[in-house]
């Protein structure tokens, strides 16, 4: 819990009441390898602090392809977002690419706590502008970075996750300098 709180410090600070209250929303959930945080065609009502762990945002189209939005490695908010807030199906899919430690909370405690305390609704601002700016920095990634300077990136990940993750134009060169062959 104490990673939580220093994670939401740097973002709004709270007092040792306002913090207290916060973190009683949070409780501790573990997931295993290939477990899913999230399933498409379901609702949305939890979030989480990733306390430890790779998990991964994707996609599957209707054939079954599974096309990969973004990875959590660090220590942050993780959920389906657009879910949570409209309250529909889910589209995206979040998948644990190693075990996985949580702090699980539900959306609707989350938003009860505006009223009480305008902190959290400043903090659930802050939040929603760092999702924009780090989606439109990936984005511009995807289209202004070569395949060498987004593998720098993302090198961490399983090759085949980084295949997928990667719209470039030239695999053949990508295969030459990794003497890998991807299977899904």
């Amino acid at each position: 819990m104490n990673e939580l709180k220093e994670y939401l410090n740097k973002i709004v600070h709270f007092t040792e009441s306002e913090m207290r209250l916060f973190t009683s929303i949070f409780s501790e959930k573990h997931l295993k390898k290939n477990e899913y945080f999230a399933t498409e065609g379901e609702y949305s009502s939890k979030f989480a602090f990733l306390s430890i762990g790779i998990v991964r945002a994707f996609y599957r189209n209707n054939e079954g392809s599974e096309y990969n939005k973004t990875f959590f490695s660090k220590k942050g908010l993780i959920g389906a977002y657009s879910s949570l807030v409209s309250n529909q199906k889910n589209q995206i899919n979040l998948q644990c690419l190693t075990d996985c430690s949580f702090l699980i909370a539900d959306f609707s405690e989350f938003k009860k706590l505006f009223d009480i305390n305008p902190k959290t609704e400043r903090l659930a601002r802050l939040l929603a502008e760092q999702f924009f700016v780090s989606k439109e920095k990936r984005e511009i990634e995807l289209v202004m970075l070569d395949a060498t300077e987004r593998f720098k990136i993302y090198s961490l990940f399983p090759d085949r996750w980084i295949l997928n993750f990667w719209v470039f134009s030239n695999l053949a060169y990508w295969n030459s300098t990794r003497n890998t062959t991807f299977v899904r």
